[in-house]
């Protein structure tokens, strides 16, 4: 016994949203899964997505995530594997369908910078760097990206 039954509605809702697990040595490390999910994400059904933006759309989740857990001296940047390109502080990410994922954002000496990425070669290392002195507050582009998610239309 014990199995949950469904009503039609039911399975169909739940097969439209993202599953996730995630493990942490931490007991008390708050994971993906416990964020709320934006509505712009959970009413399209998965099936019915791009390849660009389901990945697009996981990735602003980790990376709000990931600045939840950041103080007000840093902001979040991602590093590169295998190049001398160093870091790229993100400040704006994108989606081109079907296939390509983007982030745009600038390097430590705030020289421009922009990735653009195919889906199936999507690696992404979030790092924390000191945010720029004269900056007020941190910027939050995970916040700002989860909210245009909230909203999205596409």
């Amino acid at each position: 016994m014990g199995e949950k039954i469904e009503t039609a509605a039911e399975a169909h809702e739940a097969s439209a949203m993202p599953r996730v697990h995630e493990v942490h040595s931490d007991p008390k490390a708050k994971n993906a899964k416990d964020q709320a999910v934006p509505k712009g994400v959970s009413d399209k059904p998965v099936e019915k997505k791009s390849s660009a933006q389901w990945a697009y759309e996981r990735t602003v989740l980790y990376l709000k995530k990931f600045e939840e857990g950041l103080d007000d001296n840093h902001e979040i940047a991602m590093g590169f594997a295998g190049t001398d390109a160093g870091v790229l502080k993100i400040e704006g990410m994108g989606f081109f369908d079907p296939d390509v994922v983007t982030f745009y954002g600038s390097d430590p000496a705030g020289a421009k910078m922009q990735l653009v990425q195919h889906v199936s070669q999507l690696n992404v290392v979030f790092r924390a760097l000191p945010k720029n002195v004269e900056a007020e507050a941190p910027n939050r582009i995970g916040f700002k990206l989860l909210e245009d998610l909230d909203h999205d239309e596409t």
